[in-house]
C-alpha cells in the first residue's frame, strides 16, 4: 500500500512542477492535484494499453516517439476527467507529459531507496 502513495504522491509533486513550469497547465490546488495524480495513474493503467496496442504501426514507424503523443493524450484526458486541474493545448500537454515523467521517475526511485 505504501509503493501506491508513494507513486501517487511523486505523481502529484511532478503534476504541480509541470503545473509551476508550463503556462498551460493549471492546477488548483494540492487536492486538485492529488486526484489528477489518481485518475492518471488509472487512466495509464487501463486505458494506455489499449492506445499503446491500437497504434504499434505508428510507434514502430516513429521509432517509439509516439508514445509521447499516447503520453500527451492521457494528460489531456485526466484534464478533462479532474476539475481543478487543466491543460489548455496539444503542446502544453506533450511538454507537460516529458516533465511529469522525468520528475515522477526520479521522485519514486529516491522513495524506494
Amino acid at each position: 500500500m505504501s509503493h501506491f502513495f508513494a507513486k501517487v504522491f511523486s505523481t502529484m509533486v511532478a503534476l504541480l512542477v509541470a503545473a509551476y513550469l508550463l503556462p498551460g497547465i493549471t492546477v488548483t490546488g494540492v487536492w486538485a492535484g492529488f486526484f489528477a495524480a489518481v485518475v492518471l495513474g488509472f487512466v495509464n493503467g487501463f486505458i494506455r494499453p489499449i492506445f499503446t496496442i491500437l497504434t504499434i504501426p505508428f510507434t514502430i514507424l516513429t521509432f517509439g516517439l509516439f508514445l509521447l503523443v499516447i503520453n500527451a493524450i492521457m494528460l489531456s484526458l485526466t484534464s478533462v476527467l479532474v476539475p481543478g486541474f487543466a491543460v489548455s493545448g496539444f503542446f502544453s500537454a506533450l511538454i507537460a507529459s516529458i516533465i511529469v515523467s522525468f520528475v515522477s521517475s526520479i521522485l519514486h526511485n529516491m522513495f524506494e531507496e
